[in-house]
């Protein structure tokens, strides 16, 4: 895979069809959570049992967030922590996306909006103030380049022009083909976060003079994972925090993901490996599963 734009790794280098997986969040209450993520986000509820829930698109029984309960976590600070910014869930079209907005706005739900260049976002907080985008991707095709780097800003978003895109169809969840698109974490230092995930796991550099922030990717996809310091300062999110426990890189053979694993250990960061897998922490404590398809 040879790419005009980004900047490869210098060793391992994570394989063109890498995605990401679920997202494992810690929640303070799952009945509030769960009812949250049904009748807003649009998910609905596969298993639940023990004080763990798992749900996804419907029509489709793969998880896409799963939501562990730990009554009295502390919500998130207005602040942050260093830790999750958001997870993004990536709907398969622009209409599905005006839909959402149609349903969310009926629901008198505070919503965040930007254009992004690569796509559109919608930004929500959840009952414990854990950040989710939920977005639609403008074609490969349509995407600019700007010495090696993906264009993408933060513009302001066309609201009645995406609604109209959802036509007269009424949002009735998100559907089958939505997907975990990409993570983005508060960290504390990026050069740090860069040897992490970088030169440690294997994502290409994609854009990295935003102010604070550096995206990551494998594949040329405009970013899987967004860094930014925007909370440094700020403690990393502990046990006892709404916090997101796991989040996950899928690669399409076992040697991939071990191969991952080993450049990551190579890097300094201790990995503990299992059967489909393993699993490794980075310097702020957030934990990525990395994993065959």
């Amino acid at each position: 895979m040879s790419l005009d734009y980004g900047v490869a790794p210098g060793g391992y280098r994570l394989p063109e069809a890498t995605r990401l997986g679920p997202v494992k969040l810690q929640v303070s209450n799952l009945a509030r959570s769960v009812a949250y993520y049904e009748n807003v986000i649009g998910l609905h509820t596969i298993s639940r049992s023990d004080g763990m829930a798992r749900l996804g698109a419907h029509g489709d029984d793969s998880m896409l967030v799963g939501l562990r309960e730990r009554p009295g976590a502390t919500p998130v600070p207005r602040r942050g922590l260093l830790g999750l910014y958001h997870f993004a869930i990536l709907v398969p079209d622009r209409a599905v996306l005006g839909r959402f907005l149609r349903h969310v706005t009926a629901l008198g739900v505070h919503v965040g909006m930007a254009d992004h260049l690569v796509s559109e976002a919608l930004y929500l907080t959840d009952p414990d103030g854990l950040g989710i985008e939920v977005y639609a991707d403008r074609p490969r095709a349509n995407w600019k380049t700007a010495d090696r780097q993906i264009a993408m800003a933060t513009d302001p978003l066309d609201a009645e022009n995406l609604m109209a895109a959802g036509g007269d169809a009424p949002f009735t969840g998100l559907p089958k083909g939505t997907v975990i698109g990409h993570v983005h974490l508060h960290v504390g230092d990026i050069e740090r976060a860069s040897h992490f995930y970088h030169a440690g796991l294997g994502f290409d550099k994609m854009v990295w003079n935003y102010p604070g922030a550096l995206f990551l990717a494998a594949g040329g996809y405009h970013h899987h994972l967004g860094t930014n310091t925007w909370a440094a300062g700020q403690p990393a999110a502990s046990d006892g925090d709404a916090r997101l426990l796991e989040w996950e890189v899928v690669v399409p053979t076992a040697s991939d993901a071990q191969a991952a694993l080993s450049s990551v250990e190579s890097a300094g960061h201790p990995v503990e490996r299992d059967t489909s897998g393993g699993t490794v922490s980075d310097p702020w404590g957030t934990k990525v599963r990395v994993r065959a398809t």
